[in-house]
């Protein structure tokens, strides 16, 4: 349409000009191709030049809460509470206001199961391993709901980057999170109104990695239903699970487990261990600790409680959603060298599809490795996703 009238426009203009003569309409055509091409062109650099501003605007609101290093806690709080105001990961609006009613919403739609994911980074970092994820749950629920916690995707680009699961019917959607509403009334609030005002150290590690391992189990205890890391691919259904936890590894000769992993929690709501884990992780928050607030952390609480009655719940073995830990992963995205290695790779998809519901992927050691072709990783992703673009 736009090249129709764009060309009648050229034609009527040689007309106007006071020239008599009968125009050229094939050189009319070429000029307006010439010009509408231009025009396009010059729209999508402006377009590009626009989403690139947005970007590094984006990229440095989350910049912003990296803290610094090697400065004292007294400092490095200073830091927090000056930069904490201009952060779009604490302020409110009118998305926040609407958390609660867009989630009751949302899961009233006819849904099998409900979901959350957390997903505090910028939405141009949601990447093909994130999507490969949501795929992989939606191969095995497709009558499934999937919220994912995120300011970010809760946006233009977000809504792009879901759309092309939403046009093909399953149930997604990025909501901001109200962290108000969802600690309100949990041993979180306190905490949040202290980090929020500017009164606590965040510690060394980024607040975000911490905001959500507290999230996930606020949104549990607040909705119940099933919470997934962004690198877990889901290898069967989660039919019949209830009130669990995995464990990341276990000793052998005993079979008691050593370790506990917070990537996949599956819990009703107002269940009393989300809020024992809660409790735990206001009264003994830190930020200079890699995995304290999160593995580490329900692997203190299950270990005082596990002997104490009224609380009903379950701890799954590592082959349930640790098959391979975080030393061995490498291996999963390999291509078969030799027939050895061919070998050993069809032994590992047939342990996989024994006990497995699915497959941790370790992204802090696995985000720069590249699936090959023929690996474990590439023909398990191949087998249980839905649009099955870019595996490689």
């Amino acid at each position: 349409m736009i090249y129709i009238i764009y060309t009648d426009n050229i034609i009527y203009d040689s007309f106007e000009s006071g020239n008599n003569e009968i125009p050229n309409f094939s050189e009319a055509h070429e000029r307006a191709e010439g010009q509408l091409r231009s025009s396009i062109g010059n729209m999508q650099l402006r377009l590009r030049s626009m989403q690139e501003e947005i970007d590094e605007v984006e990229d440095e609101n989350w910049k912003s809460l990296v803290p610094p290093f090697n400065v004292t806690e007294e400092q490095r709080t200073a830091w927090f509470r000056e930069k904490m105001p201009k952060s779009k990961v604490f302020m409110t609006n009118n998305l926040t206001h609407q958390f609660h009613s867009r989630v009751r919403k949302f899961f009233k739609s006819g849904c099998e199961e409900h979901f959350f994911m957390t997903w505090i980074a910028p939405a141009r970092s949601f990447g093909r391993r994130g999507f490969f994820s949501i795929e992989s749950l939606f191969k095995a629920h497709p009558s499934g709901c999937l919220i994912i916690l995120s300011r970010s995707l809760d946006s233009r680009r977000g809504y792009r980057i879901l759309k092309p699961l939403v046009d093909r019917g399953f149930k997604v959607n990025a909501v901001t999170p109200d962290l108000a509403y969802l600690f309100k009334n949990t041993p979180a609030e306190a905490w949040f109104k202290e980090m929020k005002g500017g009164k606590k150290d965040p510690g060394e590690i980024p607040i975000a990695q911490n905001l959500s391992n507290l999230m996930r189990l606020a949104v549990l205890y607040k909705y119940g239903g099933v919470y997934l890391d962004t690198d877990f691919i889901v290898l069967k259904p989660f039919s019949g699970l209830k009130n669990l936890i995995g464990a990341q590894s276990m000793d052998m000769e005993s079979k008691n487990w050593t370790r506990l992993n917070n990537a996949v929690l599956i819990f009703d709501v107002n269940h009393p261990l989300l809020l024992k884990f809660i409790e735990e992780f206001a009264s003994t928050f830190d930020g200079n600790k890699w995995g304290h607030n999160g593995p580490y952390l329900v692997s203190r609480v299950v270990e005082r409680i596990r002997k104490k009655p009224g609380y009903d719940f379950t701890v799954l073995p590592p082959m349930a959603f640790y098959p391979v830990d975080w030393i061995r992963i490498n291996r999963l995205f390999q291509k078969p060298e030799n027939q050895g290695d061919s070998i050993w790779v069809q032994d590992k998809l047939l342990q996989l599809s024994g006990e497995t519901y699915g497959v941790h992927l370790w992204n802090k050691q696995t985000s720069n490795l590249r699936i090959e072709e023929g690996s474990v990783m590439g023909r398990l992703i191949s087998e249980h996703c839905i649009l099955c673009q870019h595996i490689y």
